[in-house]
């Protein structure tokens, strides 16, 4: 009887085992498979992770894609209508590259990035001489390619294109914005001068302000226009050249390196004490040199961003979850990346939906994304201009003004997006020498 009953015992126990081990191995074969099956979007990030300008623009762009994409991952995190992990569910997978190097390295390193990377779609370019290069390659090679802060208008303007993209409105909304500002604080203003970058972002800011400056004060005079080369670094020579013209407003479109240092060197000069300077792209350094800005300096964040962003709850939520992982609050090229993934996001989802919940290909995300108007920190964006490839925003400036040791921002001016942006089908140029109507 023992002899049977442990025969017995021992059969069952090997049965058992068999049984149990199979189904490990056939449950653990099926979540392997299901996470597979989970194949992920991978997007090519392109931002300054070296240079003088990865500080204050490449760093906090590449920070606000990584806060974003880690909390989109994890499903539920950020507040509606991005509620839904991921892209409709597939996992983001994010690869960065450094924007340092050039145009002709930004281009042979897309190539890689689509070639031989294999990502889905490429997010990137800070530099505007990189964004008119990239556009006629990323439509050779057919990839969904968005530009998530260059400002050239020449982009859309002097082209048209399938694959390309624009989630952040172009430059001439800067500088019509920061002419209506300095108007409206002063209109009696008779002397302008200039110090912007000698390449396409610095060239069409200058000319849009000049432009816009003679359209609203007609007898205005421009003292100088200084075009220092891209990083140039020094600006001695240029800054003696301002104080001595006279000017009663300097505008700067610069940005990155060259702004911190033109800041640190005109200070001490006094070009702030004698003129007002409006710095376009001021906002990227109201923190980094927050004691050295003096008062009366206008600042812009290109568009409702940073600072100038509106209370929603997107912004709330990305503020805060940016703050509690870098112990910073973000500055506007990281709410700019963060505008060009949801940009993504949103149309990939409502291209899914018109697909019966399949996930779309490039074509239908690209329709979908076409004119389309989604909802971000910085408040609605709107893809209304390029044929719906290109961004329209507000935009917002504030003047410097320090309370107890800390820099704040009064006399904020909030602009609305058609005040400050061309009608679809007119270029910037002609749009400001209309006396800026809004029909051809």
């Amino acid at each position: 009887m023992k002899k049977k009953q442990k025969y017995f015992i021992e059969k069952f126990t090997t049965i058992f085992l068999v049984t149990f081990l199979s189904i490990v191995f056939v449950t653990g074969w099926t979540l392997s498979a299901a996470a597979a099956d989970e194949k992920p979007i991978k997007i090519g990030v392109v931002t300054f992770l070296s240079g003088g300008a990865a500080g204050p623009f490449g760093v906090p762009a590449r920070n606000g894609a990584e806060v974003l994409t880690e909390a989109l991952n994890a499903g539920g995190k950020v507040p509606a209508p991005y509620a839904t992990k991921g892209f409709g569910g597939a996992p983001i997978e994010l690869v960065f590259l450094d924007e340092a190097g050039g145009v002709t390295k930004q281009v042979t390193e897309f190539r890689n990035l689509v070639q031989r990377q294999n990502v889905d779609l490429v997010i990137g370019y800070i530099s505007s001489g990189d964004a008119i290069a990239i556009p006629p390659v990323a439509e050779e090679l057919k990839k969904l390619t968005v530009i998530f802060d260059a400002g050239t208008p020449r982009i859309f303007e002097d082209g048209s294109y399938k694959y390309v993209f624009r989630t952040g409105a172009h430059a001439t909304m800067d500088n019509v914005g920061a002419a209506l500002y300095v108007t409206e604080n002063s209109p009696k203003i008779k002397k302008i001068a200039g110090i912007n970058q000698n390449y396409a972002w610095g060239q069409d800011s200058w000319n849009d302000f000049e432009g816009a400056m003679k359209a609203f004060n007609p007898g205005v005079e421009v003292a100088v226009s200084q075009m220092p080369k891209l990083f140039a670094g020094q600006y001695g020579a240029e800054i003696s050249s301002l104080l001595s013209s006279k000017a009663e407003v300097v505008h700067s479109s610069f940005w990155g390196g060259d702004l911190e240092a033109f800041v640190l060197q005109a200070g001490p000069r006094g070009l702030f004490n004698k003129s007002t300077v409006v710095l376009t792209a001021g906002e990227t350094a109201m923190f980094r040199l927050a004691s050295q800005i003096p008062d009366g300096t206008v600042i812009g964040g290109r568009g409702p961003h940073g600072v100038f962003a509106p209370d929603n709850e997107l912004n709330r939520w990305f503020r805060n979850a940016y703050n509690e992982r870098y112990a910073l609050f973000p500055t506007y090229p990281a709410y700019k990346m963060v505008q060009a993934i949801l940009g993504v996001k949103a149309a990939y989802e409502k291209a899914q939906a018109a697909n019966g919940d399949k996930a779309p290909d490039q074509d239908q995300v690209i329709a979908a994304l076409e004119n389309l108007t989604y909802d971000t920190p910085s408040g609605k964006v709107e893809m209304s201009l390029g044929k719906g490839h290109q961004a329209v925003q507000g935009t917002a400036y504030g003047t410097v003004k320090h309370v107890k040791g800390q820099l704040t921002l009064t006399k904020i001016k909030h602009y609305p997006a058609d005040k400050v942006n061309p009608p679809e089908g007119v270029k910037s140029e002609e749009w400001i020498k209309s006396g800026f109507k809004k029909t051809k």
